[in-house]
């Protein structure tokens, strides 16, 4: 466990960093030192689009057959989705029901720990870290000092222009702005209004979110929105 000067400690080193592996390796020791024997650490694609190009560390052998090997990763996994249900660090226990939809969690087995750190600095891009183990030590202070770790090891990355700033199927400006004033209750003749632009206009920028978000109608739309971090209300 990191004590307060530790942690100070290695917040700075983070801070000083100019290369991406060194920051990886950090964050990756860091969470080894909590009994981490799984690792992900990894942005989220938009949905119904590829993970490979957002993956910085990977490494999740798959204990059911002693494998050193990783399962292969699929953006749809919905362990990944697990991520998207807290803006907070969030321990997951495993279930033989879990197993069953996710290659992650069946990989690790039934009644081991996963650890779900959501980066929150870098609106509107996301990214997680993931961890797991049989006895991971998830105490509220261990939490604590993962999150500020996690915030700014994602923080110098984008700093040192180590993440892209594209999103492949990220709403656009215009996009975005429709919908929160969408998800705040404005009619369509409304945001025309407020945006300057004709009803027609706004419907289309609808219709293009609905589709990058894989969505049914409106309300979906938005609800999906805000999942993925595309607004904010």
């Amino acid at each position: 466990m990191m004590d307060e000067v530790d942690l100070s400690t290695q917040l700075r080193i983070v801070s000083e960093s100019t290369t991406a592996q060194k920051i990886l390796d950090i964050l990756e020791a860091n969470l080894a030192r909590i009994g981490a024997t799984h690792i992900l650490i990894t942005g989220l694609p938009m949905p119904n689009r590829p993970i490979d190009s957002l993956v910085h560390r990977y490494r999740w052998p798959d204990t059911r057959n002693g494998s050193t090997e990783s399962p292969v990763l699929h953006a749809s996994d919905s362990a990944l989705m697990l991520g998207l249900a807290s803006n907070r660090a969030t321990v997951w226990t495993v279930t033989a029901g879990d197993m069953d939809h996710s290659r992650l969690l069946a990989a690790v087995g039934e009644g081991s720990q996963i650890l779900i750190v959501p980066v929150t600095e870098l609106h509107p891009l996301q990214a997680f870290v993931f961890c797991a183990g049989p006895k991971l030590k998830t105490g509220k202070y261990e939490l604590a000092a993962l999150e500020l770790l996690t915030d700014a090891a994602f923080t110098r990355l984008q700093d040192i222009g180590a993440l892209s700033s594209q999103r492949p199927g990220a709403l656009s400006s215009r996009e975005r702005k429709v919908l929160e004033l969408t998800a705040f209750g404005k009619t369509a003749s409304e945001i025309a209004e407020l945006l300057d632009i004709s009803q027609r206009t706004v419907h289309a920028h609808l219709q293009n979110a609905s589709v990058k978000l894989n969505a049914s109608n409106k309300t979906h739309t938005v609800v999906e929105a805000l999942r993925y971090g595309q607004i904010r209300v």
